[in-house]
């Protein structure tokens, strides 16, 4: 499934996009932490993508894995944005921290939970996900337009972004390092059964899997199914079950142990 369109490069958008690349030389300890730990996950996808997906970006992108000398190129350019008194070095160290620690999939879970427990809102969050997800006052920049898709028992539903990385930050902070590797862009639409089998995801032969590929105009959140056993939870408690993977499609909610409250 593709959706077109594009815009120019803005300044805010360059800025906003620095900043993510200087929480790899503010935070390298961080980054190498999580790089590690969803290697295996990286290095299970090897193949490369055969066929191409014409969208626009609203910026542009190396689309390649994340270069070895990083730390010299954000530094070369953080110096420049400083030097032209284009950012502040705390706005940025701000920016990646609101991105990282305030917001990461918690906004998108209490989207998740509401749809699970609010049957009029889940109509309106399906029907046109952008205003349902401004009510909640999550829409914001690389998430302007939304589109929200549901799993069910007969069709489930994945996201990539199969030109660079285009994500929705508002819903779900900054992209896992996976998404935007090219292995995940490439075989996602290709085999996407098999990758979900190498997440621990695997689907009955009877069960639809649809490949959505989110575009500089229009970004997807999965709107994964409840877990039985969670009737009697709250919608607090079950927005901490709902997990950035499952938003994205890569996995399921799971109930808590002993089945809820």
């Amino acid at each position: 499934m593709n959706e077109s369109g594009g815009r120019p490069v803005d300044r805010r958008g360059f800025i906003r996009d620095s900043a993510v690349g200087a929480a790899a030389f503010t935070a390298p300890g961080k980054m190498m932490t999580e790089r590690t730990e969803e290697a295996e996950v990286h290095d299970a996808h090897g193949h490369e993508h055969g066929h191409g997906h014409g969208h626009g970006h609203d910026h542009e992108h190396d689309h390649q894995d994340v270069p070895s000398d990083i730390a010299l190129r954000v530094r070369a350019l953080e110096s420049v944005l400083i030097e032209k008194e284009m950012v502040d070095p705390a706005a940025l160290d701000e920016i990646v921290d609101n991105f990282e620690n305030r917001i990461g999939p918690q906004n998108g879970a209490r989207v998740v939970a509401r749809a699970w427990v609010d049957p009029d809102f889940r109509d309106r969050l399906l029907a046109d996900g952008t205003s349902a997800v401004g009510e909640l006052d999550y829409l914001g920049g690389q998430g302007e337009h939304m589109k929200v898709v549901a799993n069910t028992d007969t069709v489930h539903n994945l996201i990539v972004c199969t030109l660079c990385s285009c994500y929705p930050w508002p819903t779900l902070g900054l992209p896992p390092v996976w998404y935007k590797s090219s292995a995940y862009r490439a075989r996602a639409v290709i085999e996407p059964r098999e990758v979900l089998r190498e997440f621990g995801l695997d689907l009955s032969g009877d069960v639809e899997v649809r490949v959505w590929d989110s575009t500089a105009e229009i970004r997807y959140l999965v709107l994964p199914q409840r877990p039985p056993g969670t009737e009697d939870m709250t919608e607090e408690e079950l927005a901490e079950l709902v997990t950035r993977d499952s938003m994205i499609g890569t996995a399921r909610v799971t109930p808590p142990p002993g089945g809820g409250a």
